[in-house]
Parts: C-alpha cells; structure tokens; sequence
C-alpha cells in the first residue's frame, strides 16, 4: 500500500536523509527517498548526521539533496515530515497530499523533531536517537 515513502525536513542534508537511510534498511522492498522544503540541492549528508549513521552501521554515501516539487509529491504514498509547520506548509503547497502527509514522530507522540544544523554533537545525537525511535515504529507499522 505505502510503498513510495517520501521523508521531507528543510535542507535535506540532515534530518530526511538520516531518516531515509533507517527506513531503507528496515524497509528493503519499499522506494524511500527524501527531499527537502527549501534543499541545499545536491549536498551530501551533513558530517556529523553521517557520522551517527555510519557509525550505527548505515551506509551514508551518495546522497544529494533535493528540492521537494510537485512530480515528487504527486509520486509518493505516504508523507514523513519533522515538524508540524512542514505539515502546514506541505498543505498550503500541495493540497493533494493533505492526506497523506504525517509527521515522522507521529508514533512517539506526535513528536517534532528540531533540526541540528549547525549545532552542538549532542544535539545532532539527540535528534538522532529521535529519528531512530520514530523509524522503528514506521517500520513495524509498515512491515
């Protein structure tokens, strides 16, 4: 049913894409991509987001960042967001997908998950711990 997942976060170099990578693992036959609200477009992942993947065995190489757009959203089954003002703004953009569109941290209590860029290692690892909690329970719900 689910089985085009787009992850969506502003820059898409750290939050979307780390969650991408763990939904890919859990997820093997399902297309995971990610995209970005306003997208350092074609950045790979941020050091520190690929740091925390790698070292948790995940593969963070090749990623480019990429600006969300209407062919992308129109593709996608489900919608994973971060924070509820990309919710807002992902229903004002492509009202099609209101339906669609949910936060990533839905399952943990409609958490909202800050973004590290430019932080401290401790908050990147914070918002880390976050996406992965949340990816485990996408992960079941979707398996």
């Amino acid at each position: 049913m689910f089985n085009n997942i787009l992850i969506v976060c502003v820059g898409n170099i750290c939050r979307s894409p780390s969650a991408e990578r763990i939904l890919q693992h859990m997820l093997p036959d399902k297309n995971i991509t990610s995209a970005g609200l306003g997208a350092l477009v074609d950045h790979g992942i941020e050091e520190n987001a690929a740091a925390l993947l790698d070292a948790a065995g995940y593969d963070s190489a090749n990623h480019k960042a990429r600006q969300i757009s209407n062919e992308i959203v129109s593709n996608a089954d489900l919608i994973l967001v971060m924070e509820q003002r990309h919710l807002k703004t992902i229903r004002e953009k492509y009202p099609a997908a209101s339906g669609k569109t949910m936060l990533l941290g839905k399952w943990v209590g409609d958490k909202e998950i800050p973004d590290p860029y430019k932080r401290s290692e401790e908050v990147f690892s914070l918002v880390y711990e976050l996406i992965g909690d949340s990816c485990k329970q996408w992960g079941a719900k979707l398996s």
